[in-house]
């Protein structure tokens, strides 16, 4: 794997022109999106897809999600139906990712579907991430960046810890906003189905599509991202739904909770969920480091965007086996 000098600089005209040419040149660079910091190369490119499973660490049976600049530049990849006309009019820009029928002329990679004759697709909303589009012209594949499996990035130094040395270009657009990933929506089937829970809740969903299913558990070979059964895990072990604390264990609480201290991290002390996901990734990196036994998580109400956030509780809790790769991790 070739060794870089990796920079981070400010998302301004140079910073994104430099992006910009890194991408066209089939390199990859850390953006920020509105959902996590997103380990960005060219769709279109098989050199550049696999540096992204390489850098990553990535299984290559695991797809990737595509960003795209708008709708139209979605359906040059993937083939819409009434429903992915309404959701992308309802919720595009933002945090939903769509799975469709992949165009026979599609110019995206086949690395990119994992062997399937889907493409999962969105449209970003944070600002930087669009101009990146913009300038590079080209649909981006944009994994979270960071180590596969490994807690998610909320903040430009988050990716400069993963990947410090594996790609030359980090862009700095603040911390992201939701925090958590997409949601993902399969819409092959005759009945709509979440495969990941995310920024747009399933209650959100339903108000456009009259039904929605939601897969359960996960998959060995998946369809979407984030279906593995241990991801998004940081290096110390969770114990979920904890009603208290031992004394060697950090706590991560939620909502009106008198503790305080060192080893204790609120993810929202008004009890608000959309506050509670845009710290989540973030306050489990800051107990990882803290190198104690454990990690104490108390209860979060399992509704709205809280759907979200226990399902990235329970695979970072869920044990560390090492998914098949037949031969194909890169």
């Amino acid at each position: 794997m070739q060794h870089f000098d990796t920079e981070i600089v400010g998302a301004g005209g140079t910073g994104i022109s430099r992006a910009a040419e890194a991408l066209r040149a089939g390199q990859l660079v850390g953006l920020p999106t509105e959902t996590v910091y997103g380990l960005a190369g060219d769709a279109t490119s098989d050199a550049a897809v696999a540096a992204i499973f390489a850098v990553k660490e990535r299984p290559r049976f695991n797809p990737l999600i595509v960003h795209v600049v708008d709708a139209t530049a979605a359906e040059r990849l993937v083939q819409f139906d009434l429903r992915a006309e309404a959701l992308a009019e309802s919720f595009w820009p933002g945090p939903l990712t769509l799975i469709l029928p992949r165009r026979p002329e599609s110019p995206a990679s086949l690395l990119i579907s994992a062997g399937l004759d889907t493409i999962a697709v969105r449209v970003p909303s944070h600002p930087v991430a669009r101009t990146v589009l913009e300038a590079a012209g080209l649909p981006l594949a944009a994994p979270s960046a960071n180590r596969s499996g490994a807690v998610s990035p909320t903040d430009p130094r988050h990716v400069y810890e993963e990947l410090a040395g594996r790609i030359p270009l980090i862009l700095a657009g603040g911390r992201a906003d939701v925090g958590v990933e997409s949601t993902v929506l399969d819409l092959t089937g005759s009945e709509p189905a979440i495969l990941r829970p995310g920024g747009v809740t399933a209650e959100d969903l339903t108000a456009v599509l009259g039904t929605v299913g939601l897969a359960a558990g996960s998959d060995a070979r998946p369809r979407s991202p984030g279906r593995l059964p241990s991801h998004y895990a940081p290096a110390t072990p969770l114990r979920l739904d904890a009603r208290d604390v031992a004394p060697n264990e950090a706590l991560l609480t939620f909502g009106p909770d008198l503790r305080k201290g060192d080893h204790i991290r609120n993810l929202s002390e008004k009890g608000d969920p959309a506050e509670a996901a845009a710290n989540l990734f973030a306050m489990l990196r800051e107990l990882d480091r803290l190198n104690l036994p454990g990690i104490a998580v108390a209860p979060i109400p399992d509704t709205g965007l809280g759907v979200a956030i226990n399902d990235r509780l329970r695979r970072a809790a869920a044990p560390r086996h090492s998914p098949p790769t037949d031969g194909t991790a890169g």
